[in-house]
Order: structure tokens, then C-alpha cells, then sequence
């Protein structure tokens, strides 16, 4: 497989580097975790000649002697050189046993600097500060980019190049195949062993095809308000038994495992976060092609589930907005800087055009206001809303 070097995560490992905590690389699935950690290995090799790197990867059989704690602890202890910079890189490190146990040990030694990568289901964000005594540093790793994606198939047509990402996605893996039936059918499979392998061994789920049937709706519906509730009554009208607490503890497991991020409503007028009806995007696109199929594709959610992807990558809090009972697509916090953000595939038609600009127009604060859709076009403005091409957005800080 071809591999480019993901500048982007590179330089958030190199910035955390010699620091007390330990980072912690999270993220989907097979969205490059283990290859970003093997690029910073290499970054070490190459510009620090005292560094001492030991470096266990748990996907190897060569370690399997090392899956209980105190094996990992005496084997890294043993591996320690003094007057070295020592560092530990754990690929997996949820495979052995109480891991949690080194490597507090290890970390509270003050010897070490400490990486660690785990199955996204296993290592949850919200479980960090409990499972470790020392700060962490958390870098969750999202599928390619489309700045990515053009890199690695060397592109330069961006609005041909954003066409077949759409189709494709960023589930860099899939690009091995030459099919579009052998690309999907590896995203499937990946989808399916992080519900199978990761989500039913961690919660221990019983009923499965609920958790199959749920995961299908979500996926159709993407970008749509939704409500546990609303999905209990829906499935029960169907004879499938279930309830709002159970739907609720099953989405909050697909978003623990990455599969799955929850976007919350916003009152802009109020300025305060609305309890319902959240909207749900899927970690990469693709799955949506790769589990029900590429018929009556929804570009424009399409579009918008990418978007939504892009500006969680960047960095941003991200809110679906309310006002005045209209619907913006996108509020997104950074400190002190904000955006609202419409989604389009297109806004040719002067009615669609009408229909996305009003909602920004009634906004009455100084933020920057802008509309994404496929222009094809420069950046060009509309009583103060920027309306711009959605491939050259993407691309405006290609890391």
C-alpha cells in the first residue's frame, strides 16, 4: 500500500514530544493509527540520535509473551538505557492484560516517554482520566481527508477529485482494490468487526440484530434531527421490542467506538443547548455506500456529512443551530472564534439558493456566515454570507 505522511497528526506528536503525558492516539477503526505511530517512530530514528525507542506492537505474535502487565512492565524496564531519551510506543496496548497498571507504573517512574495506540472501543476518551493517573494527551486520528485523499492518488482536478471522493470516501485501506464492489465490501467488513469485535465484547450485547437494525437506521439517517425516543416508537411500531433507554445506551456505544458522531442542537437566539432531537454523521461516508448501497445516493448529505468530519478534524465544537424554527446546519466554536455554516450540493437553482442563504441572513451577530456547495467558482459574497466551493474549503488548510 502506498503511504503518505499525515502532516497534520505528525505535527501534534512532534509539539507533545518530552512532555509528562501520555498520548494517546484514538480513532475509528482502520483510520491509520498504527501507521501514523510507525511515521513518528520514524521521525525519531531520523532526528533524535540519543533517543532509545521501544516499541511494541501487539498486532505481532512476537509480543504475545507480553500480554499481561507485569510482562510488559519488566520488559520495557529491562529495555531502559540510562543518559538516553526513552521512549515507549505501544501499538494495540489494549491486548495485554491490565495494561493500565504499566503503564501508570511506568509514566509515574518519570523515565519514559510514553504513546500508546488502542481499539477505539477499549480506549474511550471518557475513560482516559480513570484508566491513568497521569495527564493524558489525546490525538484522535479521523479516515483521510480529501486533501489526503488527492495526495495519495497524486490528483489535481479538485472538483473531478471531490466527485469520486464522495464515492470513495477515506478509508484509506479500501484504496487497494480495484472495484467498486471490492472497495465497499472492505469498508463493510470493517464496519462490521468494529460492531461485532469492538462493541459486543466491550458491552457484552445480547441482541445483536437491534443493535444491526440501529445502526442501519442511523447510517440512513444521517444529518436528520433525531430522538431516541422518536426511534424506540418507530421500531416498536415494527413488533421490534425495545425502549428509549436501550436505543439511548446503544447510540452512546457507537459513538464511544467512533463509528458515529453526535452533533447537538444550538439555540442561536437563546444561546443555550436545546435536550432533543440530535443530529448523528457517520465517521467516514463511505459506510453509508458500503452497508445499504449506492441507489438513491444523497449527495447533499452526503456533502454535509464530510463537512461535518472536516470541522471536527480542524478542531471545532460542533452544534446543529435553531432559529426562529429554522434550521442552520452548522455552528462551529473554536475559543473565541465562530462559524454558521450551510451545506449544499448545489445552489443554481435560485429557490435552493433562497431557502439556505435566509436562515444565515436572520443571524444578527459579526461572525462569519458561509454557504458550501459545489460552485466550481470563486469565493463571492451575498449580503455579507461568503458562498463557497466545497472542494476548495477542504482544501484550504490541506494537511
Amino acid at each position: 500500500m502506498r503511504l503518505i505522511e499525515r502532516i497534520f497528526y505528525l505535527n501534534k506528536l512532534k509539539d507533545v514530544m518530552g512532555t509528562p503525558d501520555i498520548k494517546v492516539i484514538t480513532g475509528v477503526r482502520r483510520s491509520g493509527k498504527s501507521k501514523l505511530l510507525e511515521s513518528f517512530l520514524s521521525y525519531v530514528q531520523e532526528n533524535d540520535s540519543n533517543a532509545n525507542i521501544i516499541h511494541i506492537n501487539f498486532n505481532l505474535n512476537a509480543y504475545e509473551n507480553l500480554t499481561e502487565y507485569h510482562a510488559l512492565n519488566n520488559y520495557i524496564e529491562s529495555a531502559y538505557i540510562v543518559g538516553k531519551n526513552n521512549f515507549v510506543l505501544i501499538d494495540e496496548v489494549q491486548m495485554c492484560a491490565g495494561f493500565e497498571k504499566a503503564i501508570n507504573s511506568l509514566h509515574a517512574s518519570e523515565k519514559y516517554d510514553i504513546y500508546i495506540t488502542g481499539s477505539n472501543a477499549f480506549l474511550l476518551s471518557s475513560d482516559l482520566a480513570t484508566l491513568f493517573t497521569g495527564r493524558t494527551f489525546e490525538i484522535e486520528v479521523y479516515p483521510f481527508s480529501f486533501g489526503e485523499f488527492m495526495q495519495y492518488y497524486e490528483l489535481t482536478d479538485q472538483y473531478a477529485a471531490f466527485t469520486r471522493f464522495i464515492q470513495e470516501g477515506g478509508m484509506s485501506g479500501s484504496y487497494l482494490y480495484k472495484t467498486p464492489e471490492a472497495k465497499y465490501d472492505y469498508i463493510s467488513d470493517v464496519f462490521n468487526t468494529l460492531i461485532v469485535r469492538d462493541i459486543q465484547k466491550k458491552y457484552k450485547i445480547r441482541n445483536m440484530p437491534l443493535m444491526e437494525r440501529l445502526c442501519d437506521f442511523l447510517i440512513d439517517n444521517i444529518s436528520n434531527l433525531t430522538s431516541t425516543r422518536s426511534v424506540a416508537a418507530a421500531f416498536t411500531s415494527e413488533q421490534v421490542k425495545t425502549n428509549d433507554r436501550t436505543i439511548s445506551a446503544y447510540i452512546k456505544y457507537l459513538c464511544n467506538a467512533f463509528a458515529f458522531y453526535k452533533v447537538r442542537r444550538y439555540d442561536i437566539q437563546g444561546k443555550r443547548y436545546l435536550a432533543s432531537n440530535d443530529k448523528y454523521y457517520l465517521s467516514d461516508h463511505s459506510f453509508k455506500y458500503a452497508k445499504l448501497g449506492t441507489k438513491n445516493a444523497d449527495y447533499g448529505r452526503m456533502i454535509e456529512n464530510i463537512v461535518a468530519i472536516e470541522l471536527l478534524r480542524r478542531g471545532y465544537e460542533l452544534y446543529a443551530g435553531v432559529l426562529y424554527k429554522k434550521e442552520i446546519d452548522f455552528v462551529a466554536i473554536k475559543r473565541n472564534e465562530k462559524l454558521y455554516i450551510q451545506v449544499a450540493s448545489s445552489v443554481d437553482d435560485p429557490d435552493t439558493f433562497q431557502r439556505e442563504v435566509d436562515p444565515l441572513l436572520k443571524i444578527k451577530d459579526a461572525y462569519p456566515k458561509m454557504i458550501l456547495a459545489r460552485t466550481r467558482q470563486e469565493v463571492y459574497q451575498y449580503e455579507g454570507v461568503q458562498i463557497v466551493d466545497v472542494a476548495d474549503w477542504l482544501l484550504k488548510d490541506r494537511t
